[in-house]
């Protein structure tokens, strides 16, 4: 399970990578579409070109948060934090709904983190729980 779990970790790190990357996109364009809105030929465009800066920017700040989040949550995995676990099956039951690379990730991170194997890895860490008995 050890193997699965830094699988997963890579699978996030690699998943909020290209979300990050693609959130710069996205406020890239929103500049360009600003760049037309500030034209002083472009009057008539104006308006179309501030809703679609607007609608970019939103998106790509998303998708940066997005990106981020998933990069710091492969770090927590890495480390077999609990906190990372928790976090990732929220990002994982959220990620089912994006099809089809968004579904296979939120599957695979379901089927390790809730696995009873994948459970016990990260037991360890969590705050307050007692160190696991060792059979003699």
């Amino acid at each position: 399970m050890d193997r699965h779990v830094s699988l997963l970790g890579i699978l996030a790190s690699l998943w909020g990578a290209l979300a990050a990357l693609v959130g710069i996109s996205m406020l890239l364009l929103a500049a360009g579409a600003m760049a037309i809105v500030d034209n002083p030929q472009g009057e008539r465009v104006a308006l179309a070109a501030g809703l679609t800066a607007a609608i970019f920017a939103s998106i790509g700040v998303f998708l940066l948060l997005w990106g981020i989040g998933h990069l710091w949550v492969a770090v927590l995995l890495r480390r077999r934090q609990y906190l990372g676990r928790v976090v990732m099956l929220g990002l994982a039951v959220i990620n089912l709904l994006v099809f089809p690379f968004g579904t296979a990730l939120g599957g695979y991170a379901l089927w390790v983190l809730l696995s009873h194997d994948g459970r016990r890895m990260f037991e360890t860490s969590h705050p307050g729980t007692p160190p696991p008995e060792t059979v003699k």
